[in-house]
């Protein structure tokens, strides 16, 4: 009798320690889950503001004379365009952050063709509102690296620890999936210009 109340403790004992792993293990999936969302939020947060910023500098440059309206034209749809592309923080796919990606690098394609022909107005370059507006991009697109740099370091750490054993058993029974990572973009070594030029 004694036999089995000591093997039943022992049974006992071995599925608390069991219990008590397997709920650290999913609490710690969770929690870098989370992170991951978290990290994407603050991207969002930073191309967000770029969007923010970008009917400011529309307006200011369509009041200079002769401005080319079709590159104005272009921005404003580039950023619509833009707008549409929303990214669920539960469905952080591949795909779903190549689709982003690329709606983003649209809009900034056409940024960078309208700062250019922004170049053959010194008038504009000059006034204190364009200036301003060219700190507050320059800033915003450091951000945007900054957080997109942050969020595949979140991705990095979830995505290797659903691989892990034994976590990958723990993150197969509760559905983890691998998140997507932002990608560079062929070309992409250097940051993305949006210099409106130095000033006389």
């Amino acid at each position: 009798m004694k036999k089995n109340v000591g093997c039943i403790v022992t049974i006992l004992a071995v599925l608390a320690i069991l219990a008590v792993w397997f709920v650290k293990m999913y609490n710690g999936l969770v929690s870098k889950e989370e992170a991951v969302s978290s990290a994407w939020s603050q991207v969002e947060n930073v191309y967000q503001r770029r969007m923010d910023l970008i009917p400011n500098l529309v307006n200011t440059v369509k009041g200079a004379a002769d401005f080319e309206q079709s590159t104005l034209q272009e921005v404003v749809a580039a950023r619509a365009a833009a707008t549409q592309v929303k990214v669920d923080p539960s469905q952080l796919s591949e795909e779903n952050i190549a689709r982003f990606q690329q709606a983003q690098d649209a809009l900034s394609s056409s940024l960078s063709r309208l700062l250019v022909s922004v170049e053959r107005y010194p008038d504009l370059k000059a006034t204190q509102n364009f200036r301003d507006l060219q700190a507050q991009l320059e800033g915003t697109e450091n951000r945007i690296t900054v957080e997109r740099q942050k969020f595949n370091q979140a991705v990095q750490t979830f995505n290797t620890d659903i691989r892990r054993f034994p976590r990958n058993i723990v993150a197969n029974m509760f559905g983890f999936e691998k998140k997507g990572y932002f990608e560079a973009n062929e070309g992409a070594e250097t940051a993305p210009v949006v210099d409106f030029g130095t000033q006389e």
